[in-house]
């Protein structure tokens, strides 16, 4: 079976590892917990190819713990109990170390069957996982456990990789290759900080290659053709997902147009026409609100052809809601003065509706009931306006909404203070 170029070339050392510098340079937390060789359970979390398992497995080979690899999307429940069963043999005497790969696929009960084990030192568990742990790990271990992120890889780090990738099968095919300016930049730059992606793109690229003069020829034109699309990270189910429908919700917020379209861009070319509506939608009416209520239909009906459109095309009304958005005023007051009310509600807030206030389905009925008339009908006011209490006797005069400053909330504003000064 052939074995992958990524496996091939995969860092025996610390000092061979790419990127992760934060946490792997010297005097950085992770490299002084490794080399004090007392090794506590750890959980590295991080998107896939930027070396969780490489770094695990150096930890591994340092160690003289009786070592087991199990994976969470394979592993059984039974293999769990046999590596348990092995705590009080010989052969767990100096302890188990068990590197769990993506252990977020494992189930309460699975997680639940090592806690014992973890927390009295038996076991010292190392795990990897692709997805927020906080949310994905059950959260005794996670109590008992050190996390670590792993962050994608800079592609000024990847290039190191992928030359030694091209050395690596120069030297197994025995084969020389010429490589045409910007083909490793080319790589390190579209595999998305993935460093097993990069060497996939370089296998291809160097067993792809036209035989020139003995050598193997490996043109820019030949990277661009075989380089996946996996600067494109993403995955509609996993913390990618919403890590790109944040940025692009805060980049609109904070007035960056340059970076809300990019984050666009990543969801469209992802195919994710649907995400990206909804959560243009929600920015309009939180963050733009009423210092623009217009652009509450604008976006709506940009939403609304984007979505009749269908991609490509749709990419364009999309673009036009968000560079709209994004140089728009801004205000949360409404959103704000919503969540305050809702606040109090949730805590029991409520009290009586005004007698008032109260519906009366017949006049006659209303005048026998004690206290449900004397509501003031506003139309019948100068200004359409007069005071009375509209909330509960407990919350009266609550303030939930605060006028924002902007030019439609300011005006609102006064005219509001106008037609209660003349209400005397």
């Amino acid at each position: 079976m052939s074995v992958p170029l990524a496996e091939k070339i995969r860092p025996t050392s610390l000092d061979e590892v790419v990127g992760q510098t934060h946490l792997l340079s010297k005097n950085k937390p992770l490299r002084r917990i490794i080399e004090s060789g007392k090794i506590p359970n750890m959980i590295f979390y991080g998107s896939s190819g930027i070396g969780k398992t490489t770094v695990a497995r150096i930890i591994a080979d340092q160690t003289h713990m009786r070592l087991h690899k199990l994976n969470g999307t394979s592993t059984s429940t039974a293999e769990i109990k046999a590596i348990v069963e092995e705590v009080n043999s010989i052969a767990g005497y100096n302890g188990i170390l068990l590197y769990l790969d993506e252990i977020q696929y494992l189930n309460k009960k699975q997680q639940q069957s090592l806690l014992e084990h973890i927390e009295n030192g038996d076991i010292t568990l190392i795990a990897s996982t692709t997805e927020n742990p906080y949310f994905y790990i059950y959260n005794a271990i996670l109590s008992r456990s050190t996390v670590f992120e792993f962050k994608s890889v800079e592609p000024i780090e990847i290039q190191k990789a992928v030359k030694r990738g091209f050395a690596k099968l120069e030297e197994e095919y025995g084969q020389k290759s010429t490589i045409q300016e910007d083909v490793v930049e080319h790589i390190s730059l579209t595999c998305g900080g993935d460093v097993r992606k990069a060497m996939n793109s370089v296998e291809l690229c160097y067993l792809s290659a036209e035989l020139k003069d003995g050598k193997r020829e490996i043109t820019l034109d030949l990277a661009k053709d075989l380089s996946q699309r996996s600067s494109m990270k993403y995955d509609r189910d996993g913390d990618q997902h919403y890590e790109v429908l944040s940025a692009l919700h805060k980049s609109v917020r904070g007035s960056d147009e340059n970076a809300a379209l990019h984050y666009l861009a990543r969801l469209l070319e992802a195919g994710d026409l649907i995400s990206a509506c909804r959560r243009i939608l929600a920015i309009t009416c939180e963050d733009i609100g009423l210092a623009y209520p217009q652009s509450i239909p604008i976006v709506k009906s940009l939403c609304d052809i984007a979505v009749q459109l269908g991609l490509p095309e749709a990419r364009t009304p999309l673009a036009d809601a968000v560079v709209l958005l994004c140089t728009s005023p801004k205000s949360n007051s409404a959103y704000n003065g919503m969540n305050a009310a809702m606040a109090d509600v949730q805590a029991g807030k409520l009290g009586d509706v005004p007698k008032h206030l109260q519906n009366a389905h017949y006049e006659a009925e209303t005048k026998k009931l004690s206290g449900a008339s004397g509501y003031k009908y506003p139309h019948n006011f100068k200004n359409h306006y007069v005071k009375q209490q509209y909330l509960p006797d407990e919350l009266a005069g609550t303030v939930y909404y605060e006028f924002a400053q902007n030019k439609n909330e300011q005006a609102a504003r006064l005219y509001r203070e106008k037609i209660v000064a003349e209400d005397k």
